[in-house]
Order: C-alpha cells, then structure tokens, then sequence
C-alpha cells in the first residue's frame, strides 16, 4: 500500500485561519519597573534584582552576580530561583530528606547529615522546596536571560529551525 492509496479519499472540509504572531514588546519599560510588581515576593529589592540579572545573564556566576548586585549570594539563588531560572542545590535524594524534614519525620540535624549538604545548600533547598517561582516573572525577565546568538561562544554547536523545516 502506498501513500497515495492511503490518502485515497481524503478531502480539506475547512480552512486555516492566519491568526498572525502574538507579540510583545517591553523593550520600553526597563527591567527593574518591569520587576516592580513582584517586589514582595523577591528576596530582594526590583532594582538589585535587575543588576544581578544582568549580570547573571552576562554569563557571571551567581556569587560574582550577586557581589555586583550588592546582595548575598543565597538571596540572589533565591531571587533568580523565583523568576524562573532551574535552581536547585540538592540532589533527588537529598530533595526527599528535606520533605522527610518538613513533614517532621526527621530531626534538622539528621536532615542535614542524610543530605550531605552544607547549611547554605541545605537553607537555599528548603526555599526551593517551600516556594514556587513568581507566576508571570518569567515572562517579565525573558529577554534579559535570552542568549544572544551573536556573542554566545556555543552558537554553532546549536542548530536553527530552519534545519528541521
């Protein structure tokens, strides 16, 4: 059987409509206004949060961001965990223990020692157990976390849609 039999009898009964793209643009507004709704829910203050996402987004490590941003660097983990960014210090293991923890079915002390972790890791992977990232924050901070293909070192390692149509 070949595809045109398979395809014997098959007839379009309804149109596509061209809805367009749905864009947005908030290259207006600046990042630390655009943080401002969430400023009771960060860890630290919008305009703080903004220096650390640029600097985070300019390829530093979360201490050296959070050294830029003026904030300690468990509340910038914090801070970038909260807007979206995958931020978790612990392991699968160790994210059960401190459920077992929070449950109250282990002392902080055994928690700590069956997690194998340091106090910040082990502070840093109970926020992220407690919260959840900011609905809608992601969104707000997209384009400063977007990689600029023009300066990304990987650029070539990564392909384009182009290569799939």
């Amino acid at each position: 059987m070949g595809l045109s039999d398979i395809a014997a009898g098959i007839e379009v009964t309804a149109e596509q409509r061209n809805r367009g793209v749905a864009t947005t643009d908030d290259t207006e507004t600046s990042l630390d206004e655009r943080l401002a709704p969430f400023a009771d829910e960060l860890p630290c203050q919008p305009t703080a949060a903004a220096r650390l996402l640029d600097a985070y987004a300019d390829g530093a490590s979360i201490g050296r961001a959070a050294a830029v941003a003026g904030v300690p660097p468990t509340d910038a983990s914090k801070t970038l965990y909260r807007l979206g960014e995958p931020i978790d210090p612990l392991s699968p293991t160790a994210e059960r223990v401190i459920d077992d923890w929070l449950a109250g079915e282990l002392s902080r002390t055994e928690a700590r020692t069956l997690a194998n972790v340091g106090d910040a890791e082990f502070a840093l992977g109970v926020y992220v157990a407690t919260h959840e990232p900011i609905e809608g924050a992601e969104h707000a901070v997209a384009d400063a976390l977007a990689i600029d293909r023009r300066t990304d070192p990987l650029a070539d390692t990564r392909g384009d849609v182009e290569e799939w149509m």
